[in-house]
């Protein structure tokens, strides 16, 4: 009844996604036997009522992480003072957007990797702005990846950790999601937002969905809550299962989706990346930074 329900408003996945948990909440509520559980229930059903109605972010209340069965098959919790080249490369090098990824924004320091972003007079590709990214040079099928991390304050610079095939934007190869998609764990584009600050986006992208042939196909799945985080670490992190993604906040599940024809079946890369759109608005002294204190992998 609820999928017909959307499908005649025309909701997309997220609100689709509230809708369901509306009732669901609500149901909660009425059954809890507690005054706090009625309670908490109300409030999650006023942030899905948010959510589907203005896009606002909503706080995670799924199930809690269990990598029971996982095994921990990749970890850097960046000891030492440079980054380590058996285990990544950077990425993306040139021009990007309004600016240029550089290989010297990415350094390592008190234990964390960090990406800087910054407006430079004499940089590698010429003046202008810079920031950069990392990728892990193995790739990976399925599996649990995190990231503890906190976020570059500032706008217009924004925070990622997302997987990418490569091609997924192409209809004849991604062919719906099967062969290769993109998976954007998180991306923090909330920084100084007055209402749904500290909250990060996951997003889907692929290509032939139902035989769609133009274009690429994306799903947002939402907004979610993490704790100050532009300030503080949280972690970030998707199980990509054969059936569907599910992400997590701090060990908690945010959403979950099997968008597309399916899971991507093909190995991907593991990006980590300080992102910027095609005009800057910043001052030229604007300067920030991506801290990443550990990027760990699990397989069953």
């Amino acid at each position: 009844m609820l999928d017909r329900i959307a499908d005649a408003l025309g909701l997309v996945i997220r609100e689709e996604w509230a809708l369901k948990n509306i009732f669901h909440y609500l149901g909660q509520a009425f059954s809890s036997f507690s005054i706090k559980g009625f309670f908490a229930g109300l409030l999650a059903v006023a942030e899905m009522f948010g959510m589907l109605a203005f896009g606002l972010p909503t706080t995670p209340r799924g199930q809690e992480l269990d990598l029971t069965d996982y095994s921990l098959v990749f970890y850097d919790e960046f000891d030492g003072n440079t980054l380590d080249t058996t285990k990544w490369q950077t990425r993306g090098n040139g021009p990007r957007r309004g600016g240029y990824n550089a290989p010297s924004q990415v350094s390592v320091k008190d234990g964390n990797l960090v990406i800087a972003g910054e407006y430079l007079t004499d940089g590698e590709y010429g003046e202008g702005w810079y920031a950069g990214a990392v990728k892990i040079k193995e790739r990976y099928t399925r599996g649990y990846f995190e990231i503890r991390c906190i976020c570059s304050p500032g706008e217009d610079f924004w925070s990622a950790f997302w997987i990418q095939a490569d091609a997924p934007y192409t209809a004849s190869v991604s062919k719906g999601g099967v062969g290769g998609a993109e998976i954007d764990i998180f991306e923090a584009f909330s920084y100084g937002k007055k209402v749904g600050g500290n909250s990060v986006t996951h997003t889907i992208h692929c290509a032939g969905v139902d035989g769609v042939e133009e274009g690429f196909q994306s799903a947002n799945l939402g907004d979610f809550y993490g704790n100050n985080i532009f300030k503080e670490y949280n972690t970030y992190g998707l199980e990509w299962t054969e059936d569907e993604y599910i992400f997590y906040i701090n060990g908690v599940e945010t959403t979950r989706s099997s968008f597309g024809n399916g899971t991507s079946q093909v190995p991907e890369d593991i990006i980590v990346s300080l992102e910027f759109p095609d005009n800057i608005s910043r001052d030229k002294d604007f300067y920030t930074e991506f801290v990443v204190d550990y990027v760990k992998i699990y397989q069953k």
